[in-house]
């Protein structure tokens, strides 16, 4: 067998030691849902009903959960839930049927909703009150559920996909540990999970590494698939994992907008490495840098880590050199030197690994600026940490300047094991030295992530990444600093425009060892109400890097007040800002709080069903192409001549409603270019499409969006001209 492909079956190998280790974690690991009675006093709470319902289209993912709980107790109870924060998720929704009505919650001021919510349990009116507790998990809690009575809530929240290795994941996680309390793991009645995934990139299959043949597949389309599962009883204490395969797009970007008439405008721009950027392995130095304190000793995370650890040595070739180093308040070293990844090195680390106790603090800053001493000049050097982040707060601040003054060549890898990790810094420390965070779920398939994972290891497809506007009046671009663009992670950008008109685009970055200099020309527009919650996602991420902002200044509270208008006026949950659910209007009146959510929600929700519909026509197409009559002899039912539309599909980009297809609009092309790296022939031109994997790369097509349910279209791009480039930079 030859040594590449030797190399690939022993990376196969890294993640599969990690999920059967976490297969069989003794710690007890439970589902989110716990009744606990006013006072504190406990309680039983019953989950009678788990509904979970997703929408994908083109890697974004909104879920909407709906469920009832049931007070088993002769007496009033607070019910509350807690769930892990699921990665890149924004909490878009939340609200409770109060009278028989649904009441739409708003953000508020945390402090401000807390003090809110409690007002209203001394005389037991009905409040709810969603809150981001920690970088964790979130709680939600309903008061009072009467005696023997029912509650239903319902949640919706954004995220966008991660695509590895030409592979979309959806993780539902459920599986966390809730400061030790007991709490139900099984709904008394259904538990039902539904996901739709519509993209342009033709979708070649989908499966769940989770729960299997518990799961009906339908593809109704080359671009549409669907998976149900639906059982009594349900499993609330594993993780849901959904992945589709795609048919790899080619390297490009693709920009979509969204604007109110008097309001400034909002855009996201994607970009996406193709497999012409692909390029071969080259001997690298690796650093590996295990976390043996003592909160790696808790569900199992400890022996999932040293195990990963020694399945990447296995996958390492013989131009590869190694150390491995733990850590808890000091660095322990196994070689004090880079040495062969050979068999004997391999032995000794595995040695090394296995004689390790989880104990102890977590001081991280020795053991980073240990690891920077291995670089040479001549290779680059990958510092692989494995750790649940959970470090002191102080010591924020101090990691992410050693990142920031790290030497030259050098990243750093995070790998977090299950829910219970510190996501937010481990990104942060990731993203900041040019690396890249992996998160891995009890449920997923080990051989992609792991195949993913390493694949990333070798080098971006494109560093230096720099975007520069001319026109339209951008500003306030999200990142500011842009990732490198890897392959299977595709970099989104987002930002506001004051105008609407022409937009020039040129893409600096280095690929392959050269320079590439790209330009495009597009028109924004001056109205564009199709995709309301391209809002939410700008300001999610500003939110997100205002976070990190506190973080590097070791100030925390310092962004509070920004954050906290952000968050009021976009709707969004976090460590700053919680949902509050009031009775009725008056209420809402009475406290001052305007109802920004219900509008916001309202034009989310009308974008929602236009999208359902023309899933639902797909559908129905689909399943006219069934049965004996064949697609050219169907027949009318009504003329009784042959159907002349049978045979024509659904314009993909077009919403519709099933009973009037005539009134669809006109599709439009997708505002999507391809690069020219100088590694593939191909190059822009007017007859096809452009861009990668989250948009339609030669087609066009509609796109939901972050944070809701519009349908996103596109304009015909204009000719390339040339252009003088401002300053307004990302």
């Amino acid at each position: 067998m030859p040594a590449k492909d030797l190399k690939s079956v022993a990376i196969a190998a890294v993640a599969a030691a990690t999920l059967m280790v976490l297969m069989a974690l003794a710690s007890p690991v439970f589902a989110a849902g716990q009744l606990i009675a006013d006072g504190g006093l406990g309680g039983v709470l019953e989950t009678k009903e788990h509904d979970v319902r997703v929408m994908v289209n083109n890697g974004v993912a909104v879920t909407e959960v709906e469920q009832v709980f049931v007070n088993k107790e002769d007496r009033i109870v607070e019910a509350l839930y807690v769930f892990p924060v699921p990665k890149n998720a924004s909490v878009a929704n939340f609200s409770m049927w109060i009278n028989g009505q649904e009441m739409i919650g708003e953000v508020v001021e945390k402090e401000r909703a807390r003090q809110i919510y409690n007002s209203y349990k001394q005389v037991k009116r009905d409040p709810g009150l969603l809150e981001q507790v920690n970088y964790k998990r979130f709680e939600m809690r309903i008061f009072p559920i009467p005696a023997r009575g029912e509650q239903r809530v319902k949640v919706t929240y954004s995220q966008e996909l991660e695509v590895d290795h030409d592979w979309a994941t959806y993780v539902y996680p459920l599986a966390t540990t809730v400061d030790g309390r007991r709490v139900n793991e099984r709904t008394s009645g259904r538990f039902s999970f539904s996901l739709e995934a519509k993209s342009e990139v033709p979708i070649v299959q989908m499966e769940s590494p989770s729960h299997g043949e518990e799961f009906v597949i339908a593809k109704h389309s080359e671009g549409y698939s669907q998976a149900s599962l639906e059982v009594d009883g349900g499993d609330l204490s594993r993780d849901v994992v959904v992945s589709y395969n795609l048919e790899r797009p080619q390297s490009g970007i693709d920009l979509i907008t969204s604007k109110e008439a008097n309001d400034d405008g909002y855009f996201m721009i994607t970009m996406t490495a193709g497999k012409e950027l692909e390029q071969q392995e080259k001997g690298m130095d690796y650093v590996f840098v295990l976390d043996v304190s003592g909160s790696m000793a808790l569900d199992g995370k400890l022996g999932t880590s040293r195990r990963s650890i020694e399945s990447f040595i296995e996958a390492l070739g013989p131009e590869d050199r190694m150390e491995v180093m733990t850590f808890n308040l000091q660095p322990n070293l196994l070689f004090n030197e880079l040495k062969p990844a050979d068999e004997a090195g391999h032995k000794a680390a595995v040695e090394f690994l296995n004689s390790q106790q989880a104990r102890g603090g977590t001081i991280l800053r020795p053991a980073l600026q240990t690891a920077y001493k291995y670089r040479d000049a001549d290779r680059q050097l990958n510092v692989v940490l494995l750790s649940d982040g959970i470090t002191e707060s102080g010591e924020h601040r101090e990691l992410l300047e050693l990142i920031a003054n790290r030497p030259a060549g050098s990243r750093v890898f995070s790998i977090g094991v299950g829910n219970e990790v510190n996501r937010p810094l481990l990104e942060q420390l990731a993203r900041e030295s040019g690396g890249l965070a992996a998160f891995l779920s009890p449920g997923d398939d080990f051989q992609r992530q792991a195949q993913a994972f390493r694949r990333k290891l070798t080098r971006p497809a494109m560093s230096q990444l720099k975007l520069q506007f001319a026109g339209a009046d951008v500003y306030d671009v999200e990142p500011q600093t842009l990732p490198d663009l890897y392959h299977g992670s595709p970099v989104r950008v987002f930002g506001r425009y004051r105008n609407g008109g022409e937009l020039k685009v040129n893409v600096n970055a280095e690929v392959l060892g050269k320079q590439v200099n790209e330009s495009f020309e597009t028109d924004l527009p001056q109205v564009d109400d199709a995709n309301p919650e391209i809002e939410r996602a700008w300001a999610s991420h500003r939110v997100a890097r205002l976070m990190d902002d506190e973080r590097r200044n070791g100030a925390p509270g310092s962004l509070r007040d920004k954050i906290v208008e952000l968050c009021e006026s976009y709707s969004i949950v976090s460590e700053y800002a919680s949902f509050i659910v009031l009775e009725n209007d008056a209420e809402y009146q009475r406290w001052s709080i305007e109802r920004k959510n219900e509008k916001r929600m309202g034009r989310d929700g009308a974008a929602l069903e236009a999208r359902r519909a023309a899933l639902q026509q797909m559908r129905e197409e689909a399943l006219a192409q069934l049965g004996p009559e064949g697609v050219e002899k169907r027949i009318d039912e009504v003329s009784g001549q042959p159907n002349q539309n049978a045979n024509q599909p659904l314009a993909a980009n077009s919403p519709v409603t099933p009973d009037s297809p005539a009134s669809r609009p006109a599709p439009r092309q997708s505002r999507g270019f391809d690069f020219n790296a100088g590694a593939s022939p191909s190059r822009n031109n007017d007859s096809g499409g452009g861009g990668g994997g989250a948009i339609d790369p030669l087609t066009g097509g509609l796109l939901l969006v972050v944070g809701g349910y519009g349908v996103w279209t596109s304009r015909p791009r204009r000719p390339k001209v040339a252009t003088r480039f401002d300053e307004t930079t990302a």
